[in-house]
């Protein structure tokens, strides 16, 4: 069964919103003010910046990302979060290391519910390689 556009959007905000929920559990200076509606319209904003900014921002700083081995897409994640934190009034992220530590609970959770929503594949096509063949007639 495929999943419509509409419902991976809905997946991807619900995540967004779980994991500004675990992070503000977890880190001390990150909070929503208890308020279901901010983290709500936070998580849609963070999917948002992450849409339209992050594959920008990503490429403007592919030097330090190849360099780095992948470990500068973290501070580029802790950037959409601050932003995030600008756009919504009551989203407060506190300073430098609490947002990049904001921005690793929020990857480790959608890692994890892109983990458990993955569809399963079939029993006798696990660690198959397939290979397809063109004839010429």
């Amino acid at each position: 069964m495929t999943r419509g556009p509409g419902t991976r959007l809905l997946v991807s905000w619900l995540g967004n919103c779980l994991g500004l929920l675990v992070a503000a559990a977890i880190v001390p200076a990150i909070s929503y003010q208890n308020d279901w509606g901010t983290l709500l319209a936070a998580g849609a904003i963070f999917g948002l910046v992450n849409f339209a900014l992050r594959p920008l921002v990503i490429l403007m700083a592919l030097p330090a990302v190849i360099l780095s081995l992948g470990v500068a897409l973290l501070f580029v994640n802790a950037l959409m979060l601050w932003l995030t934190a600008r756009l919504v009034p009551d989203l407060h992220v506190g300073g430098f290391w609490s947002t990049v530590a904001g921005a690793l609970v929020i990857w480790l959770v959608n890692l994890a519910l892109r983990a458990w929503n993955r569809k399963p594949r079939p029993a006798d096509d696990v660690g198959r390689m397939h290979v397809t063949y063109w004839r010429q007639r």
